[in-house]
């Protein structure tokens, strides 16, 4: 593939919500996730793991228990100038992205032991600058990197086939009661869901210059 081709694959790609009533082939997606594992990590840990469902009773079912934590939220006095221009938050309409997507895969990642952040957080217990350092590699979040890493991979190796995908951390809002209805391993954490399907929209979005987001010190 040449610079130009991969160019135009990476600029091509868009946030997808809209779906064509079509099953995606469970082979697709595994391949897609296998190229994904080649996404750099941190120690070489590849601690990404990959859940495809396929079902769609159990996507409803996430679904719901993501609407029904949403209006417990949207409840709450504090809200009621969290929406856009300071109103009041939308209520979103339900079977949305998620839900009407043919399938969705979950990325989680592997909880573990780091024996250098265990000690720093003992350290910083009684050292301020210990506190400052553990506070700065914490909010870098490795884990939180590798995973993304593997998302962005996932994402892109997709659109190549011509599937639409979106990267959804906002319904994470439900985290404990989506891992319950998928009866997750303990020692996972959800990272992110990713619906999938063929696409019935075609986006346009447009990205600021370089000259806006990139700086160069010679």
């Amino acid at each position: 593939m040449e610079t130009i081709e991969l160019a135009n694959l990476i600029k091509t790609r868009r946030s997808i919500r809209s779906f064509q009533d079509k099953p995606v082939p469970e082979s697709i997606l595994v391949q897609a996730i296998e190229t994904a594992t080649w996404a750099p990590n941190g120690g070489n840990s590849q601690s990404w793991r990959f859940m495809v469902i396929l079902d769609k009773k159990i996507i409803l079912k996430i679904g719901e228990v993501i609407q029904e934590d949403l209006n417990i939220i949207r409840s709450w006095p504090e809200m009621a100038t969290a929406g856009p221009n300071g109103g009041r938050m939308g209520n979103p309409q339900p079977g949305g992205p998620l839900t009407t997507a043919p399938a969705l895969i979950v990325v989680s990642t592997l909880r573990g032991s780091n024996p250098m952040l265990d000690a720093m957080r003992k350290r910083s217990l009684i050292d301020t600058e210990a506190k400052q350092r553990l506070d700065g590699l914490q909010e870098v979040a490795g884990w939180a990197q590798t995973t993304s890493a593997a998302v962005a991979y996932l994402m892109l190796v997709l659109h190549q086939m011509g599937l639409g995908t979106l990267w959804m951390t906002g319904p994470l809002h439900a985290k404990t009661k989506i891992e319950r209805v998928l009866n997750f391993p303990e020692d996972l954490d959800i990272m992110t869901l990713v619906p999938v399907g063929y696409p019935a929209e075609n986006p346009t979005r447009t990205r600021k210059p370089v000259s806006e987001v990139c700086s160069v010190i010679k």
